[in-house]
């Protein structure tokens, strides 16, 4: 068996606007999403996230679930529009009671929760205002932080401030194919700026609690396809992990791609604020990235150019996402970050996992071998790093419940339980009980 360190944390992983559902319950205000996902064409089969996995009334069913995996930590989003239902100003109890609930509910089960404060839920009345491109929505965030601190800090053990800011900034605001849309190469490199501004402003403020204080990142090492598309490589590498990591571990923006992009929107302060010391580094890990030369004529490039464009090799595996699998691009990665930012502070695998083609069976059974073997390597690839020298803490399947997919609606599904949408029914999946005995054994059968 390949057991993890003592103490290592397992976990599972969720996000408000995936699970929760009751969008309009108990004075929640709208969110970006809940507009995004109302706009024709801007979601698979037009699917919203209105209802989701019913989550917000049946919290303490799949709180069952958690139990059931034996899990002994819980990744989950708070809704910013349930607690500040327009960004800032009047708060809602009703919201902040609802995760009081939880909190309380998770400690009495003996799982530590592990509070995410942005998961790419912004209240629609702060993007009325320009959202991540305007600069105040840095202080609404802060204002948001205190709010939560203030109710929960003495409970929460970890937080993390923002989960994948490249996401909420580049395909938010840069390709438009997230929450708000936009497809502007300016509006991706404010966001991505004042969402690291935010986390900043933020950490001060969660450090007044008994918390740790993180951030989750999503990261993929980049090969070029060939020796020719290195540099190709390097701006994609500089887009995708540098532009967040350089500020955040090393206070600074890369050279190259500060000339490449020609960026000069950093306040005096920012940086120093940005690189404000962290409890932990959250990583989430699906696939590699291969890149070649050249803009192509792709449905959702990355604004702004780089000069460059995915490639998927055909002779690798696939999720059903189209995302290659590769599960030893985790080792590299975590070898990579150890190496390229000296007093790295511990990690958590904040979030992986995979999409399969799941269905029940005849015999009322959810057979995803596809997932076991799609965890199992990335444990294993997990298992080498450490062994590599690389302080991981904790790992967090993504996720709990097949659920909301964002832009793929219910077409794509994650979860250790299957969700029938229709009757809200939970069915453990074949993964779900490998998993169990996983967290168990603390480590690989």
């Amino acid at each position: 068996m390949r057991a993890m360190p003592e103490g290592f944390r397992w976990g599972v992983a969720t996000a408000a606007y995936q699970i929760e559902g009751s969008v309009s319950a108990d004075g929640r205000g709208p969110s970006i999403w809940d507009t995004f996902s109302a706009t024709p064409g801007a979601v698979r089969h037009g699917d919203t996230g209105a209802i989701a996995c019913d989550h917000y009334r049946r919290w303490k069913q799949d709180f069952a679930l958690l139990s059931e995996l034996g899990v002994s930590a819980y990744r989950f989003s708070l809704a910013w529009p349930r607690i500040l239902p327009e960004g800032t100003g009047q708060v809602n109890q009703s919201g902040l009671d609802h995760y009081r609930r939880l909190v309380d509910d998770l400690l009495a089960r003996g799982i530590e929760p592990v509070v995410t404060l942005y998961h790419w839920d912004l209240p629609q009345a702060l993007q009325d205002r320009g959202g991540w491109t305007n600069r105040a929505t840095i202080d609404a965030f802060a204002r948001y932080a205190e709010v939560v601190a203030e109710a929960l800090g003495d409970r929460v053990p970890r937080w993390i401030t923002l989960n994948e800011p490249w996401v909420s900034s580049f395909v938010g605001y840069g390709s438009g194919r997230h929450a708000p849309g936009i497809a502007d190469g300016r509006s991706a490199l404010l966001a991505a700026h004042h969402l690291l501004c935010a986390h900043g402003a933020a950490v001060p403020v969660l450090r007044e609690t008994s918390g740790q204080v993180g951030v989750t990142v999503n990261l993929s090492p980049v090969r070029p396809v060939t020796p020719e598309d290195a540099d190709a490589a390097r701006r994609v590498d500089g887009c995708q992990n540098r532009w967040f990591l350089d500020p955040l571990l090393a206070g600074r923006y890369p050279e190259d791609m500060i000339e490449w992009y020609g960026f000069a929107d950093a306040e005096p302060g920012d940086l120093e604020s940005i690189a404000a010391p962290l409890d932990f580094l959250g990583v989430n890990y699906y696939t590699r990235t291969w890149v070649a030369s050249g803009d192509r004529d792709v449905p959702h490039p990355v604004h702004p150019s780089l000069d460059a464009h995915q490639v998927l090799p055909e002779k690798l595996p696939r999720t059903l996402m189209g995302w290659t699998i590769e599960p030893d691009g985790l080792r590299e990665l975590l070898v990579r970050l150890r190496t390229d930012y000296p007093g790295l502070p511990p990690v958590l695998i904040t979030e992986n996992g995979a999409a399969f083609d799941d269905y029940v069976d005849p015999e009322g059974g959810v057979d995803d071998e596809e997932r076991i073997a799609f965890l199992a390597g990335h444990l294993s690839a997990l298992a080498d790093a450490i062994d590599a020298g690389v302080d991981v803490r904790g790992y967090f399947c993504w996720s709990l419940l097949d659920n909301f997919e964002w832009a793929e609606g219910y077409g794509r599904r994650f979860g250790l339980y299957h969700v029938d949408y229709a009757t809200q029914h939970r069915l453990a999946k074949a993964s779900a009980r490998w998993y169990a005995d996983v967290v168990k054994r603390n480590g690989l059968p």
